[in-house]
């Protein structure tokens, strides 16, 4: 859950405010962490969750038996490819290696073009702000060919990410292929 409760209270606005618009939850399918909290908030806010959860995780962190639909996968492989399948959009809350994980595998699948659907941080109290000035760092000494802004959006307040991410369209991809083509010529 984290250290500061403001993860978990933002975690719960989050989920009242996919609600009130209509959205799904898709997501990792525990009932542990702020993962847990999203879910059991989105339930509890009459909402729908569809989590989806391997096997080696079902017992560790106790998959929600309460959700909508749960899908009990093979691997983690298999977790992520469903979830960017029945997702139409990604937005990373606080979280540990596994959060940065998953949030830099659809961030990179946006980045190379292999998705169009918006991704977005929820950088309560500032949680991402350092990552988020790595990510400068790796763009100006050009490791980034086009910004990471363009492709992740950041906001400290559900309501302001999701209005943001509702009206965002992800640019056309230039490949590093094309780039590096353009530049020879």
């Amino acid at each position: 859950m984290g250290s500061d409760p403001q993860f978990a209270e933002s975690a719960r606005s989050l989920a009242k405010e996919l609600v009130s618009r209509g959205l799904t939850l898709v997501y990792g399918g525990g009932d542990v962490g702020l993962m847990g909290v999203m879910a059991q908030s989105t339930l509890n806010a009459g909402g729908e969750v569809i989590g989806v959860i391997p096997k080696v995780l079902m017992d560790r962190e106790l998959g929600l038996d309460d959700a909508t639909e749960l899908h009990i996968v093979e691997s983690m492989h298999e977790r992520k490819m469903l979830m960017a399948e029945k997702a139409d959009g990604f937005i990373a809350l606080p979280g540990g290696i596994g959060t940065l994980e998953e949030l830099f595998e659809i961030l990179t699948w946006a980045y190379i073009g292999l998705h169009r659907k918006p991704c977005g941080l929820l950088n309560v109290e500032h949680y991402f702000d350092s990552m988020i000035s790595f990510l400068k760092h790796t763009e100006a000494n050009g490791f980034l060919h086009q910004s990471f802004e363009r492709f992740l959006m950041v906001h400290e307040n559900p309501v302001e990410l999701l209005d943001a991410m509702e009206s965002h369209t992800l640019p056309e991809v230039e490949t590093v292929i094309e780039k590096a083509r353009e530049s020879k010529n």
